[in-house]
């Protein structure tokens, strides 16, 4: 069904659209928000958008000292330490939510790493940046499931990085090939699009949609493992080591699709959807290079498929 919804529907907006051009007009007052990596990117973008807007937004940190830090003055904003790689503290950090006895209306799972070293996380040494951009959002969204509002959204950010790789169903931890750091980053961000699509199937009876989305290129602190050769390369740096002026998008309009995706009234009735320069995206033509959104990225197979093993890996599933 996704592959059939995936047409762009021409919703004004644009790669140059910002988070303070999609909430024109929207209030968002009295609606609770939990956003990971909301202190930092376009995440901390978010934060402020949402805040901005009348919105009460939990930031979850895996550095809570950073994140109040970072988010000092915003009103609004309640910080809470968890760490996406561990299960234990993704558990505990719910329990606290829990406690509140508010329900949720907006998630945006906007923490991620890109093109890590090879560095194995938890007891069971899973590869991290899967473990990170995917496990770890699968637990928290499953655990946070009975707080959600009926008219919840729950947002996904993936990346045009998912062209890098599909699901890796022989090896996805690189247990036994030889670590890819781009395809082990590509694998995770398949499977933020892929969990988007599987959860709106899920969730849609009660009333809960979901979408994943490519939030377009910003220079961010999501690039802290490349290389000046990997900036070069990108055309963020030049030979002389000069940052680009005028690189890619900026942190607002890179925050802007993920901020539409949570709030547009021009989504309602939809879900399990991949988005990109704030408009559906359309898929990938290989015959004209055209399209936004790899087919193997909204395949409901595939999505059953990831859903089923990410299950399995982390002793949680809400639906079952």
């Amino acid at each position: 069904m996704a592959k059939e919804q995936q047409t762009p529907m021409g919703s004004g907006f644009g790669p140059e659209s910002t988070t303070a051009d999609v909430l024109n007009g929207i209030d968002l007052t009295g609606r609770f928000a939990v956003v990971t990596g909301g202190y930092s990117g376009i995440g901390l973008e978010t934060t402020r958008a949402l805040v901005g807007a009348g919105a009460t937004v939990a930031v979850p940190s895996r550095r809570p000292d950073l994140a109040l830090g970072e988010l000092k003055g915003l009103p609004r904003v309640e910080v809470g330490a968890m760490d996406l790689t561990d299960l234990g503290s993704v558990a505990a950090y719910v329990r606290s939510l829990e406690a509140g006895g508010r329900p949720i209306d907006l998630v945006i799972n906007s923490a991620g790493v890109m093109a890590a070293p090879l560095t194995r996380v938890g007891p069971k040494g899973w590869e991290f940046q899967v473990a990170t951009n995917h496990l770890g959002h699968f637990a928290l969204v499953n655990r946070l499931w009975p707080m959600l509002n009926s008219g919840a959204r729950v947002v996904s950010v993936s990346s045009r990085g998912h062209f890098y790789s599909p699901m890796r169903w022989d090896d996805p931890f690189f247990e036994h090939s030889q670590y890819d750091r781009w395809a082990a980053y590509g694998q995770s961000k398949t499977a933020n699009s892929l969990f988007a699509v599987h959860l709106d199937r899920l969730a849609r009876d009660a009333g809960v949609r979901t979408f994943a989305l490519h939030p377009g290129v910003i220079a961010t602190p999501l690039g802290r493992y490349l290389s000046d050769a990997d900036l070069i390369a990108a055309g963020a740096m030049d030979a002389d080591g000069n940052l680009t002026p005028n690189f890619g998008k900026s942190p607002q309009a890179g925050a802007a699709t993920q901020v539409w995706a949570a709030t547009s009234p021009l989504l309602e009735g939809k879900g399990g959807l991949y988005l990109d320069d704030v408009d559906i995206a359309a898929v990938f033509d290989s015959r004209t290079q055209r399209g936004d959104v790899q087919e193997y990225a909204i395949d409901s197979d595939e999505a059953a498929r990831l859903w089923d093993w990410s299950a399995e890996l982390t002793g949680i599933n809400v639906f079952s």
